[in-house]
């Protein structure tokens, strides 16, 4: 397992949506692995596969306490979101030093590859629905400020500007 370098913003890959998964094999095991690794390291919730430069639709969630638990996803996808929101501070590794709060659905139920190569539909709420959230839209190139109003992308980006200098 390797902890592996973030593509940083704003580099175009993180825009490109991410090619699907044909199967679980040994290569997205270890890539898995490495994203895990990765994101430990940070410490965060989630990680998708194009923040560490591999265009495929991969994710891994851990939003535990005790960590450990990571939810390993190939192609994952929402079926169903539910009405009620839920705010959020959000963040990148791949844009560090700034947030802001998104509002997302508090529920999603999602289906995806699961470590078996099974198609498995999962319910998360709360901080787990909000990460994966975060990750499918990096799978799909959006970023998490993609969600507020052009205002204030604009300012969060200038900001992001500055800090990089």
């Amino acid at each position: 397992m390797t902890v592996r370098a973030f593509v940083m913003w704003p580099d175009r890959r993180l825009r490109i949506p991410c090619a699907d998964v044909d199967k679980i094999d040994d290569e997205v095991r270890r890539v898995w692995a490495d994203m895990i690794e990765t994101m430990d390291a940070m410490p965060g919730y989630g990680l998708a596969a194009c923040q560490i430069g591999i265009m495929r639709r991969l994710a891994v969630v851990d939003c535990s306490e005790e960590r450990g638990k990571a939810v390993l996803m190939a192609n994952p996808e929402v079926l169903h979101a539910s009405v009620q929101p839920r705010a959020h501070e959000e963040a990148s590794p791949n844009l560090p030093g700034i947030a802001a709060k998104i509002d997302r659905p508090r529920a999603v139920t999602v289906r995806f590859l699961n470590e078996a190569g099974e198609v498995e539909d999962r319910d998360f709420v709360g901080l787990w629905a909000t990460s994966v959230q975060h990750q499918i839209d990096h799978l799909s190139g959006k970023m998490y400020f993609d969600h507020l109003s052009r205002m204030k992308r604009q300012m969060l980006l200038k900001k992001a500007d500055k800090l990089r200098r």
